[in-house]
């Protein structure tokens, strides 16, 4: 291609600011069209409700973050961001069991999702080249079925409209994408199979003080046992920036969290474990209690389209969004924008470039897809639309080897090891093959079954917890 290049990345939340700082390193301008108003800090944009919850981001995901905005760890942690070594500085309790505490092979960055955003951001529209139009959206989509050419906008202030010329145009707008509205009467976009696996989650989250002493205090996670067959209840608590704790509940279906005060204590105390109920007995609230839907697993599968046009990428949410307690969000747009780098590497914005990197990027929403949907699908009045044979007649043999796994793992170090690497989006779901990996499988486990919370006893004393005692 010759003379100037330009994208739009309609979308500026984290999949769309780590697209945007991908896209100036190798096209000339890059403009960034979002809804809403953007703050200029660490805070809360109005459309992104679930912002308000605790949001996991492993290390597979900073990691590919950082590889496209290489200060964004640095940045976090020096923005009091915690770095938790998995499993080392957790404490969770799994369907199965309560996990051993073993040496950290993997890790969590503890952070809000304000801050996380904000670190992107900020370096993102740093990158020259890059120009935001907030308070914007987009009403179409110009082009046809062989290529997208821009897009047509509209001020919502003055409701002003202007055309916007480009030669990629990046679909990160979330789960509430309008590619296939915009592109109305374009034959743009063809029609493709769309799966969701909804267990009909809701979230309820809290953030309290932490107790003076609880500087280093692990990850606190409790999963509801799929396996009953009753609704599923999980609590999660992680310390974040400020010497807070963000404390998010989540119920499938039939046990959902309310916003009152008194049934967000009355849902803690309902947990598998009391441990985190004891430790909020310690801590002080400082927020009200907030509550969001919108949680389905849903997944749009683009690649088999029978023709792309040029000029037209989706990623992030856009693309497949997961159930939020897994954490996987986060990663797979960070990884979808890492594809997008690669996909750009060898010639630029050449023919085939928009198909080649729409298949990487649904082929790296694969693994976080079906790790999310293949426990989901067992739960109660979970309401799915799916002809993947992993979700239907492969299910049961599926789901007896991710126990058999999940089981080992709780109590085997090198098992957990490959398990943490494909949560944390480090490793395929492959790694389960390697010759280590089976050997560790068929040995099984070497350490006792873990009966209570495996707190240590100055994690204990820095928070002056002592089990039972809070309750009382």
């Amino acid at each position: 291609m010759t003379g100037s290049t330009h994208a739009v990345v309609v979308g500026g939340g984290l999949a769309g600011m780590l697209a945007a700082a991908v896209l100036a390193r190798h096209l000339d301008a890059v403009t960034i069209v979002e809804r809403d108003r953007l703050p200029g800090g660490p805070e809360l944009r109005k459309g992104l409700p679930q912002a308000r919850h605790a949001h996991i981001l492993w290390s597979g995901g900073a990691r590919a973050m950082d590889s496209v905005l290489p200060e964004t760890t640095a940045r976090l942690l020096a923005a009091g961001a915690h770095h938790v070594g998995v499993p080392q500085q957790m404490v969770t309790l799994t369907a199965l069991g309560w996990q051993h505490r073993f040496p950290a092979t993997e890790y969590i960055i503890g952070a809000s999702r304000a801050l996380i955003d904000w670190v992107i951001r900020d370096q993102a529209l740093a990158e020259p080249g890059v120009a935001l139009l907030d308070d914007t959206e987009v009403v179409e989509v110009c082009g046809g079925p062989r290529r997208v050419t821009g897009v047509r906008v509209r001020r919502r202030d003055d409701g002003s409209t202007a055309l916007l010329d480009a030669d990629l145009v990046v679909d990160a707008t979330g789960r509430g994408s309008r590619l296939k509205s915009w592109t109305t009467g374009t034959g743009a976009v063809p029609a493709v199979e769309e799966e969701i696996v909804d267990t009909g989650l809701g979230y309820a989250t809290r953030l309290y003080r932490a107790p003076e002493g609880a500087v280093d205090f692990p990850i606190v996670a409790l999963y509801a046992d799929y396996r009953r067959p009753v609704p599923g209840r999980n609590g999660l608590l992680l310390p974040i920036e400020d010497g807070r704790w963000i404390v998010t509940l989540s119920g499938t279906r039939g046990a959902s969290p309310a916003t009152d005060e008194g049934e967000f204590d009355a849902f803690v105390r309902s947990l598998r474990h009391p441990i985190i109920a004891e430790l909020l007995a310690l801590a002080e609230p400082v927020s009200p209690v907030y509550r969001t839907r919108s949680t389905a697993n849903r997944r749009t599968h683009y690649e088999r389209a029978a023709s792309w046009p040029e000029g037209l990428v989706v990623l992030g949410d856009a693309l497949a969004s997961f159930n939020p307690v897994y954490g996987h969000g986060m990663c797979a747009a960070a990884h979808c924008a890492a594809a997008l780098d690669a996909a750009l590497r060898p010639g630029g914005l050449g023919p085939g470039l928009a198909w080649s990197a729409q298949r990487a990027m649904c082929a790296i929403v694969d693994d976080p897809w079906i790790l999310a949907t293949s426990q989901d699908i067992y739960y109660p009045d979970c309401y799915a639309t799916t002809t993947d044979p992993r979700l239907t007649h492969e299910a049961a043999m599926r789901r007896q080897f991710a126990e058999l796994v999940t089981g080992i793992a709780l109590r085997e170090p090198v098992v957990n090891a490959a398990l943490s690497a494909v949560t944390a989006t480090s490793a395929p779901a492959t790694r389960f093959e390697d010759a280590e990996i089976v050997s560790a499988i068929r040995r099984g486990p070497r350490l006792p079954v873990l009966e209570d919370p495996p707190l240590t006893a100055e994690e204990l004393s820095a928070v002056g917890y002592e089990p039972g005692r809070a309750l009382r």
